[in-house]
């Protein structure tokens, strides 16, 4: 990019054509003088008298050219480095029955747990560009739906895919975390973080969510929990035995005291969420709790280009001088 450190000069260009015009005006006083012009008719029709004009252009634009390089043309070089380290981090999201629950609203509608939780968890991992991302659902067991990537686009479309009714029933809160912290224990990351999202009380599984909880803050992984669904009694869809919908009123209880020892034993904390808000909210402050560090280093290089307009300069005010003394040379 070309830029001019002092443009205030090009004024001066348009002072030229008032200096060309002042010394056309009126030729000079003839040195010689001749009763018979047609010598000179004779001179005229020669090439070096039909082009002897150009001489008095060379100063003019031997002075447009040192404008210019007054003016101090500059090209900028400029490169910026962006360091990112980012967190590797593991989203586990429950995929039981219960997560089919109609206790959310998005404006005047109602929508089921895992619509909202999906929505929110997209807006999460597109905050998050440079953060290695991974996914865990779980109901009755977990299953890895996405390894650590750096590929967003994929992991949105897994995310996509996620739905109740995946897996068989239940809720496996504390092999989900196991889960998740052993994809993590290998990763040279320097900061490794699960998020872990239920709607229940570990009812499944082999490994307790406290057993879970202390692998990980052993493996220096920080867990937060959310406990998400509205308190007391709930609408949730079933289908009976001739595949119809109906819509029954049940109570799902989510497991707080544990969620929050969980949460509590590796450094991280647990959330209520029991509406779209507040889960939003939740998913907005992790995102400002773990911060991506980034190192930010900018070169720049200025090129002074005066050099490129002097030198011409220089150069038609020689060749200018040279053919009056020489081939243009006038007869004082």
């Amino acid at each position: 990019m070309i830029q001019f450190l002092q443009p205030d000069w090009f004024w001066a260009l348009a002072v030229l054509p008032f200096i060309v015009l002042w010394s056309g005006r009126r030729g000079a006083v003839a040195a010689v003088e001749y009763s018979d012009v047609s010598l000179a008719r004779e001179l005229a029709r020669r090439t070096r008298s039909r082009f002897g004009w150009v001489i008095g252009l060379l100063p003019v634009l031997a002075a447009t050219c040192m404008i210019v390089g007054l003016a101090r043309p500059q090209r900028h070089h400029s490169r910026t480095e962006v360091t990112a380290n980012g967190i590797d981090i593991v989203l586990g999201l429950d995929i039981s029955g219960s997560m089919q629950a109609l206790d959310f609203l998005v404006g005047n509608s109602r929508v089921n747990r895992i619509a909202v939780v999906k929505a929110v968890v997209a807006k999460f991992i597109d905050d998050r560009p440079n953060d290695r991302i991974g996914l865990v659902a779980f109901a009755a067991y977990p299953y890895l739906v996405s390894p650590l990537t750096l590929d967003h686009d994929w992991l949105l479309q897994n995310l996509e895919r996620v739905n109740v009714g995946m897996g068989d029933d239940g809720t496996a809160i504390g092999s989900a975390l196991a889960a998740a912290i052993n994809h993590l224990r290998t990763t040279a990351a320097k900061s490794k973080v699960v998020i872990l999202l239920t709607d229940g009380v570990n009812n499944s599984g082999k490994i307790s969510p406290l057993a879970a909880a202390e692998a990980a803050r052993a493996l220096g992984v920080k867990v937060y929990t959310i406990g998400v669904g509205a308190r007391g009694k709930v609408p949730v869809p079933v289908k009976d035995e001739s595949g119809k919908t109906h819509i029954i009123t049940t109570t799902v209880d989510v497991d707080e005291q544990t969620l929050r020892a969980m949460a509590s034993e590796t450094g991280g904390w647990f959330y209520r969420a029991t509406d779209t808000d507040s889960l939003r909210n939740i998913y907005a402050q992790i995102n400002r709790y773990e911060k991506s560090a980034q190192t930010v280093r900018k070169f720049e290089r200025v090129e002074e280009l005066y050099r490129w307009a002097l030198y011409p300069a220089l150069g038609l005010l020689g060749v200018w001088i040279l053919l009056r003394h020489t081939i243009f040379r006038r007869v004082p």
